[in-house]
C-alpha cells in the first residue's frame, strides 16, 4: 500500500510540473475591421474604389468610337456580347491619360441598370487598409472636380483617396455624354 501512495504521490508531481511547463492559450486579441478596395492611379494620384463597386478590371479594349460624343467618351467596346460604352475618366476629370498604354486598365462597373467602364492608367492591386485609420474628410489635395466622388482618404506611404464609382455613374455630368 505504501507503494501504491508513492506512486500516486509520483504521478501527482508529474501532473504538476507537466502543468507548470504547459504553454498558456494565445492571448485573445480583438482584431481590427479590415477595409479591402481596388487601387489605382490617375496622373499622379493614387486612388482607391471600394471592393463592391468594380465589377471587374480589363486591359483597354479595342473600341468603335461613337460620333456626337464628348472627348472623354473612348467609344464602345463588345465585352461576351455585351456592348460597354469606356469612357476616360483622366480626361473627364480634365487630366491627360498616360501614354504607357501597356498600363491602362477598364474598371467595369454596373450598377443601377449603368454599364460601363472606365479607362485609368494604371491598376494597383488590391489595397487593405484599418477601417479606424479612414479620414472621412477628402483632403486638401482633393481637385474641386473629383471631390464630389471622394468618399474619405487613407494615408499609407502616399495618400489614398477613397473614390466611389457608384457615385460617378449617379453623377448627371458624367451621364451627359452627348456634345
Amino acid at each position: 500500500m505504501a507503494q501504491s501512495r508513492t506512486a500516486f504521490q509520483l504521478l501527482l508531481d508529474i501532473d504538476q510540473r507537466c502543468r507548470s511547463l504547459a504553454a498558456g492559450l494565445p492571448l485573445q486579441e480583438t482584431r481590427q475591421q479590415g477595409w479591402g478596395g481596388i487601387g489605382f492611379r490617375m496622373g499622379e494620384r493614387h486612388y482607391v474604389a471600394p471592393m463592391g463597386e468594380v465589377d471587374e478590371i480589363l486591359h483597354e479594349p479595342r473600341c468603335a468610337v461613337l460620333p456626337g460624343a464628348k472627348a472623354w467618351v473612348c467609344g464602345i467596346a463588345n465585352l461576351r456580347g455585351r456592348l460597354l460604352p469606356i469612357m476616360d475618366l483622366c480626361a473627364f476629370f480634365g487630366h491627360e491619360l498616360s501614354p504607357l498604354r501597356k498600363q491602362r486598365r477598364v474598371l467595369v462597373i454596373d450598377f443601377q441598370g449603368v454599364f460601363v467602364g472606365l479607362l485609368i492608367d494604371e491598376v494597383l492591386g488590391m489595397q487593405h487598409f484599418s477601417e479606424r485609420s479612414l479620414m472621412p474628410e477628402p483632403g486638401h489635395d482633393s481637385e474641386a472636380r473629383v471631390a464630389p466622388y471622394i468618399q474619405g482618404r487613407f494615408v499609407r506611404e502616399q495618400v489614398w483617396q477613397v473614390f466611389s464609382p457608384r457615385a460617378l455613374v449617379q453623377s448627371p455630368d458624367f451621364m451627359d455624354v452627348a456634345v
